[in-house]
């Protein structure tokens, strides 16, 4: 916070009574002839857009034009008050810039310069302003002078006041020696000056300006510790230090400034504790220590400095119950006590009655810490409080009845804690309340029109994520005209709120999962041209939407929307923010892409998802148009054709999974250089995988193409994606060898797993909030395809199952020990299963079944302890399974289609690991093969021999026939040799 000009403000007041005296208090005295034609020059060179000196011309009185002063007895000018009326938002509108004529030499008696807050962008500090010798009042603050500060400002020995803070200097200060001739300085500020290597900086204060009571050295890249001998400026009344890198403890010399008012430490590396001493700061009235690393507790002294308005201890380390505080700033800080901030430290304990006796506390600032318990009733007795945020915290309880005590309250936050309960009915008489954040908390019941009847100021009502119920009667008018209603979660339903169409200052809408089961009013999306962001996913809305304008956020998703994709036009937040995010997925749109994409008005976007509709015909090739797509998601529709060119898009993530797409993949895709995220899954895509895509696309950290018709082998060139995670070409046509390579994908041989910002999205700022959209992917883990988006950065996954690969498992794959999920099932691999595939100590899912593969389960597989799906079913397997090990809480089925043996399989081992009903059925078989055909040669014998005797002998003419024909054979054969030899 800005650390006010406190010991200043009376001398001030005089000062400017003193101007209004010396203008009007002799109206006969006229200006001084030659000073006017100085001012006169001086305005010619500047630039004037407001016309703000148009009193200033030629031959007037210039002691009776606007911003100047004169001395009410001599006439001479004695002040130039030309600073904006509006402060510091006057840039382009009344602030004066171009240049400073050296013609203010010529006003001898100028004791008053104040240029601050005007625009000089392009010009440094004139060096002849070192040369107005009577000047004791110099402000050139926010003026956005470039270069350096001039010197000679040194030389101004009457200068009590100088603020040179909020400039561009470029220079670095090496020393503020040139300080030492202002004696005189009472106020000193250098805000934003660099001074890194002015290492001299407090020494020329203490040493050499003795009448200094404020100094402003906010954000001067000041670092190391605070130099002890701080404590030697005693006489100081305002000391800010705010944003520099000084990292010591606060020194012990510091708590010795009695005289000091306002101590501004905040956004620094401060460390250690807050001494017991600051109980001698007996004059603070402003303490700022935010944004350090201050731990311990805030000690108990720091309740006797009464005259305490406004404590700010925010973002730091502090441990201690919030009781205690408030115990000890009670003891002389019940009437004095303003304000006071402790958010985002480890405060714990309750809030107590205690806090109900801080008559005049207005602003409360409690949030992320660890405070538990119901919010006091005693809080209805701060009748002054304006803010009260206690958001991200563990409070529980209802909100007190007397809650509409709090008359001057104008901002609740009580976001992301355990409420419960209604929203109490005095809840309407906070008729100053602007601001209202109760979200993330568990309240529940009805809200009537009596808890707004009487909150004519509210701007924001941020309620998302309760249970409450509110359906006002049609005909309710709100009192409010919001800016922004959150209201994600509540039962609004089942009619369109119409209450809704009075809202006309509307630039945020979230109605989303409030039980909404309507067709969209006309009124409604003429009320959209105001929206900056609008989310009305998770509801049943039907019918078409003609148009729809576009602001920065448009989510419309999970809804049953049908018809033709609307038409896109722009609103003011377009031009704002012209990359929106838009999202219509999980609807029933229909039809063609090409009007929408190519006709629309809206000629940007950052990410588009109209995934899971029924959307027909080809891509259209126009995304030239929107060069800065980064998320495009059109998977699960019915589109068909080849991929388009997708032009100079700056794609992070294309998915166009699940359609009926086909062709090879086209060369086109090489200039989507920073793409991360990759899925063409289940579409005919076919061809070989190219190997550009490991050289153009080397950023991939998913590639899905599981479920076409790729043929051909890995590319080698795949294993040179460094980041990828999640590789799934499963379902393919792909053949060869699994390459050895594989080892080279770091991202999956390292157990550090990317955390979910890797998977960058995109982000969207709004006035309140900002919202980040992750990528999301649907992967099939563990036999299931489920959609992984904040977790997808932790999954490392290969998948190569259901193709025609064939050799060995490489032992390479055992290197990436990252990996938590290996499919290689439905193959025709051959060999051992490796023994190194045990390494991969954080797999959660393995899956070899269906292959070739024989020998036995490696016993290294008992290092295996976090599988929970497991499967070598119908390979050749033998021997048992290793005992002792996660695998012995698979079933039978993981295992079928082997020889294997051992729990859990119901075939038990004999002492050599053989089945043993496999050991029996081998040594029976091998005698019964013995003894079989001893058996089969004796009846074979047998019937051989009987067969054919037998019947000779018991049947006397097939014995004479036998013989018979064996004699007319014997003489043939006789005739046959003889008729030969001769």
């Amino acid at each position: 916070m800005t650390i006010l000009t406190i010991s200043l403000f009376p001398f001030l007041l005089l000062i400017a009574a003193a101007c209004v005296s010396f203008c009007h208090g002799n109206s006969n005295v006229l200006c001084i002839g030659s000073e006017r034609d100085a001012l006169l020059k001086l305005k010619n060179d500047l630039i004037d857009p407001s016309n703000r000196l148009s009193s200033w011309v030629k031959g007037g009185d210039c002691c009776e034009w606007n911003d100047v002063v004169c001395h009410n007895t001599t006439g001479h000018v004695t002040q130039l008050l030309l600073s904006p009326p509006d402060g510091r938002q006057s840039y382009g509108r009344s602030a004066l810039g171009g240049k400073i004529n050296p013609s203010l030499l010529e006003l001898h008696h100028l004791n008053w310069l104040d240029l601050s807050n005007n625009d000089f962008r392009s010009i440094q500090i004139p060096e002849f302003l070192g040369l107005l010798g009577s000047l004791t009042y110099l402000n050139l603050s926010q003026t956005l002078f470039l270069g350096a500060i001039p010197r000679n400002i040194g030389n101004l020995s009457q200068l009590q006041y100088l603020d040179l803070g909020g400039n561009y200097f470029s220079e670095e200060v090496k020393s503020l020696q040139w300080v030492s001739g202002l004696s005189s300085l009472r106020y000193l500020d250098l805000s934003g000056v660099h001074l890194g290597k002015a290492t001299d900086w407090l020494q020329v204060t203490i040493s050499n300006l003795p009448s200094l009571l404020e100094l402003h050295l906010s954000g001067c890249y000041l670092e190391g510790p605070i130099p002890d001998y701080f404590g030697n400026m005693s006489f100081l009344k305002v000391v800010d230090l705010s944003f520099n890198s000084l990292n010591s403890s606060i020194p012990i010399s510091l708590y010795s400034l009695n005289h000091l008012q306002s101590l501004g430490l905040t956004g620094n590396y401060l460390q250690g504790e807050i001494s017991n001493a600051i109980g001698n700061l007996s004059s603070l009235t402003h303490l700022e220590l935010s944004y350090n690393e201050l731990q311990g507790k805030v000690p108990a002294s720091l309740g006797d400095v009464c005259k305490l308005k406004d404590i700010d201890l925010s973002s730091n380390g502090i441990e201690q119950d919030v009781s205690e505080i408030l115990q000890s700033l009670s003891k002389c800080g019940l009437e004095s006590l303003e304000s006071l901030s402790m958010a985002d430290n480890q405060l714990s304990g309750h809030l107590t009655h205690k806090l109900g006796q801080f008559k005049i506390l207005a602003y409360l600032y409690l949030a992320k810490n660890n405070i538990s318990g119901p919010i006091p009733l005693s809080i209805g007795e701060l009748s002054s409080l304006k803010v009260f945020d206690v958001s991200e915290n563990q409070l529980n309880g209802t909100l007190p009845p007397n809650f509409g005590k709090l008359a001057n309250l104008e901002t609740l936050d009580i976001w992301k804690n355990k409420l419960n309960g209604p929203l109490p009915p005095s809840f309407g008489q906070l008729k100053n309340l602007e601001v209202v954040n109760i979200g993330k908390n568990k309240m529940e019941g009805d809200v009537s029109e009596t808890h707004f009847s009487n909150l004519t100021k509210l701007s924001t009502l941020s309620a998302s994520e309760n249970k409450l119920r509110f359906e006002p009667n049609t005909s309710w008018i709100p009192p409010f005209q919001c800016e922004m209603i959150l209201l994600s979660h509540w039962h609004l339903g089942p009619k369109f709120p119409h209450w809704l169409k009075f809202q006309k200052k509307l630039f945020s809408l979230d109605l989303s999962h409030a039980g909404i089961a309507d067709v969209v009013p006309t009124w409604f999306l003429n009320l959209s041209t105001q929206f900056q962001m609008l989310n009305l996913s998770s509801n049943q809305l039907t019918g078409g939407i003609p148009y729809l304008t576009v602001g920065n956020i448009v989510d419309l998703s999970s809804n049953r929307f049908s018809g033709p994709l609307p038409r896109l036009l722009s609103n003011q937040f377009y031009d704002a923010f012209p990359d929106p995010f838009f999202s219509l997925s999980r609807n029933l749109f229909s039809g063609s892409l090409s009007e929408f994409v190519c006709n629309s008005s809206v000629t940007s976007m950052s990410v588009l998802h109209i995934d899971t509709n029924l959307l027909s015909g080809e891509i259209p090739d126009c995304w030239n148009r929107w060069k800065k797509l980064g998320i495009l998601n059109l998977g699960n529709n019915n589109l068909t054709g080849r991929i388009p060119s997708l032009g100079d898009a700056s794609l992070q993530m294309l998915n166009l999974r699940n359609n009926s797409m086909f062709g090879e993949l086209p060369s086109t895709l090489r200039s989507c250089r920073d793409l991360v995220l990759l899925d063409l899954s289940e579409n005919h895509f076919s061809g070989r995988i190219p190997a550009w895509i490991c050289d153009k696309l080397s950023n991939l950290m998913v590639l899905s193409l599981r479920s076409n018709n790729f043929v051909g082998h890995i590319p080698h060139k795949i294993c040179a994606l460094q980041s990828l995670q999640i590789l799934d070409l499963g379902h393919n046509d792909i053949s060869g060898a699994i390459p050895k390579c594989l080892r080279n994908l770091s991202a999956m041989a390292i157990k550090e797993k990317q955390s979910e910002h890797y998977y960058e999205g995109v982000t969207f700022y709004s006035n309140t909030e900002t919202i980040h959209f992750l990528m999301s992917a649907s992967l099939v883990l563990k036999g299931r395809e489920d959609l992984y988006s904040t977790t997808l950065g932790l999954v490392t996954s290969i998948d190569l199952s259901a193709n025609s690969f064939t050799g060995q498992i490489p032992k390479e794959v055992g290197t990436l020990i990252g990996l938590l999920s290996l499919n290689l099932s439905r193959n025709l691999l051959t060999g051992n299963i490796p023994d190194s595939i045990g390494d991969l100590k954080l797999i959660e899912s393995l899956d070899l079944s269906m292959n070739h593969l024989h020998g036995g389960i490696p016993s290294s597989f008992s290092n295996l302890n976090f599988l929970n799906h497991f499967n070598v079913s119908y390979n050749n397997l033998t021997g048992q399974i290793p005992t002792a090990t996660q695998l012995q809480s698979f079933e039978n089925s993981s295992f079928m289609g082997n020889h294997l043996c051992g729990p859990p399989v119901s075939k038990s081992c004999s002492t050599k690991g053989v089945p043993t009903d496999a050991s029996k059925n081998g040594e029976n078989s091998g005698r019964s093969k013995v003894n079989g055909f001893y058996v089969s040669m004796v009846v074979g014998f047998v019937m051989g021999f009987w067969g054919v005797v037998a019947p000779l002998f018991f049947i006397r003419s097939w014995r004479h026939a036998y013989y018979g024909k064996l004699e007319h054979i014997g003489n043939k054969v006789y005739v046959f040799w003889a008729t030969k030899c001769i």
